[in-house]
């Protein structure tokens, strides 16, 4: 805050085995609130890539950036979402998929979860917007007014707290400029504990199978 923040120092701060899925090491090391934390602070950019090829990209940009810069990476590998050719835009969500019936604000690692519980739900014809934002602060105000108004109801995934995180972000937006209802998806407001990521992440509901049921429930 006053070291990093308050002089807008040039610091990149590279967080690594950040959510729930650091496993077995239990609730003392699940950072769960982080995100909110630096939320909070003025003058932090906060950055969370979904894959190996954007997280690279987000690491040029964050070293050619003047000012904090907080990159949140996780443990587990990632499943591939972008092309070679992906090019990161600072402050900018990026429409994966196209849909009118209602949207998907993902980030991280649930952005390949949301990605597959969408083309799913297609197959069922319900056609599902996918917005994948990788630079939580400052947030992209621009595609969420824009999903308000042309999709029935916005559905945040997350693999971090409920409280202060993407679905915080993005309610606080729609909430100002066009209100609308928003269903946030993440951990709710417990400390982490101990098993295996896959079997946290389901009793998180932080799956494509979850995230398909929730949007079933809401059409």
């Amino acid at each position: 805050r006053n070291s990093v923040c308050y002089p807008k120092a040039n610091v990149k701060i590279a967080a690594t085995h950040a959510g729930i899925t650091v496993g077995e090491d239990g609730g003392s090391h699940q950072s769960i609130e982080d995100i909110a934390l630096m939320r909070s602070l003025p003058n932090m950019t906060i950055l969370v890539p979904a894959d190996e090829k954007e997280t690279i990209e987000a690491v040029k940009f964050a070293a050619n950036y003047k000012g904090p810069i907080y990159i949140r990476l996780g443990r587990l590998n990632s499943e591939d979402i972008f092309d070679d050719d992906y090019s990161f835009q600072y402050g900018k969500g990026i429409s994966i998929e196209e849909g009118n019936d209602c949207t998907i604000i993902s980030t991280g690692i649930m952005t390949a979860m949301a990605k597959k519980a969408v083309s799913n739900l297609k197959e069922r014809g319900v056609n599902v917007r996918l917005i994948h934002i990788p630079t939580i602060k400052p947030i992209d105000k621009e595609i969420i007014i824009k999903a308000a108004k042309e999709t029935k109801f916005i559905l945040t995934c997350e693999e971090h707290s409920i409280i202060g995180g993407l679905g915080e972000a993005v309610a606080s937006v729609t909430a100002e400029f066009e209100p609308t209802k928003v269903i946030k998806l993440g951990i709710n407001d417990l400390f982490g504990e101990s098993g295996t990521p896959n079997e946290l992440l389901e009793k998180h509901g932080l799956t494509s199978e979850n995230i398909e049921k929730i949007i079933k429930s809401y059409i």
